[in-house]
């Protein structure tokens, strides 16, 4: 049998027609920036999350830049982040001339520890970052008990959660501002690069709108630093059709997830766990287990593709090298790295597929 890991060919398939008239339209309208279709995304994912500021932007790393643009992070100001996540995460801290201050994550939900936030909070700490990994949102009622009450703003970063939900909230209405990815693997993806940022903070909201367009408040006239952040209509285009099934792929994507559950109950692994207050929206189903490079090959051999989501947390990445971090530091996020393995995860697995990867694993 031959598995796909993200079957977007099969996805296409399903919308095609849609999708094609949708970007051809806009070929026809010639309108690539800042097309109509922008409005209309934006306000059906306002409507879809609950948030009062929706606005797209050209990738989820952008969108990160951008909400820290937004809270005025300056050069050496601290964030404090988990190293246990995509590399953009810190990375666009760094960037801005910021320095992101690490703590370790939860050993079962794999988010960030809150229990470890306080003791990294320094005179110089302006903003906590969250990530909501592989689709759960964090522990975010502590989180924010912990923003509170030293005067600093909470940025989600949602690039793997987008749909997920948190007790009565979707994850783009938690923190000061919410960031997630259209990335094409992503549960909800476009055919390139795209993100979006959510707030229900009117202010902050009409910041993000202008610094995504050169820091603009109309033609030619900047009130910011901004920069030239704009998601592309096309793929706006792309994102209002596929966005009208999304409700129906994540309950798909949650269906997937309680058989890989159900199946690998009695196996040698450790599955993984959604707290009972929160949902996943199932961006990666990531188990851990000895041995993963053996496993990988013979899984590869057997036609199942898998990855590895993270190899090695940020703190030990060459380009982290100036913040002094070294192994050890942080124990858990070393050991799941060396033990994680995501197994094929999109709303099309079947449950014959699900059951000849347990059979293999």
């Amino acid at each position: 049998m031959k598995i796909d890991f993200a079957n977007l060919r099969y996805q296409h398939s399903l919308y095609q027609e849609e999708i094609e008239h949708a970007v051809l339209n806009v070929m026809h309208k010639c309108n690539f920036i800042m097309g109509e279709e922008i409005a209309e995304l934006e306000k059906s994912l306002a409507d879809f999350t609950g948030a009062t500021h929706a606005i797209t932007c050209s990738s989820g790393t952008d969108a990160l830049v951008l909400a820290m643009m937004a809270l005025n992070i300056l050069p050496g100001d601290e964030i404090i982040t988990t190293p246990f996540t995509f590399i953009a995460t810190a990375e666009t801290i760094a960037f801005l001339g910021a320095k992101p201050v690490f703590v370790d994550i939860d050993a079962i939900t794999y988010n960030i520890d809150v229990s470890k936030i306080e003791a990294a909070i320094t005179p110089k700490t302006k903003a906590i970052i969250p990530v909501s990994l592989y689709g759960q949102p964090a522990d975010m009622d502590e989180i924010q008990a912990i923003a509170d009450n030293y005067h600093l703003k909470i940025i989600i970063d949602g690039a793997q959660s987008f749909g997920s939900t948190y007790k009565t909230k979707t994850d783009s209405c938690l923190g000061d501002i919410s960031c997630t990815s259209f990335f094409p693997a992503k549960p909800l993806g476009c055919y390139g690069d795209g993100g979006a940022v959510f707030t229900d903070n009117e202010a902050l909201g009409e910041k993000l709108k202008s610094l995504r367009l050169h820091g603009q408040t109309k033609r030619y006239h900047h009130k910011y630093i901004g920069m030239g952040g704009r998601l592309d209509t096309i793929q706006a285009a792309v994102l209002n059709v596929k966005l009208k099934y999304y409700r129906h792929d994540l309950s798909l994507r949650q269906h997937v997830a309680n058989t890989y559950s159900k199946v690998l109950a009695d196996k040698d692994l450790i599955l993984p766990t959604i707290k009972s207050d929160r949902t996943s929206a199932w961006a990666q189903y990531s188990v851990r287990i000895q041995d993963r490079d053996t496993v990988q090959n013979r899984l590869k051999a057997a036609g199942i593709p898998t990855a590895v989501h993270y190899p090695l947390p940020l703190h030990l990445q060459e380009c982290f090298d100036y913040l002094g971090y070294q192994s050890g530091d942080f124990e858990i996020s070393e050991m799941i790295a060396k033990e994680i393995l995501s197994l094929p995860m999109n709303p099309y697995l079947n449950d014959q597929e699900i059951s000849y990867i347990a059979g293999c694993l």
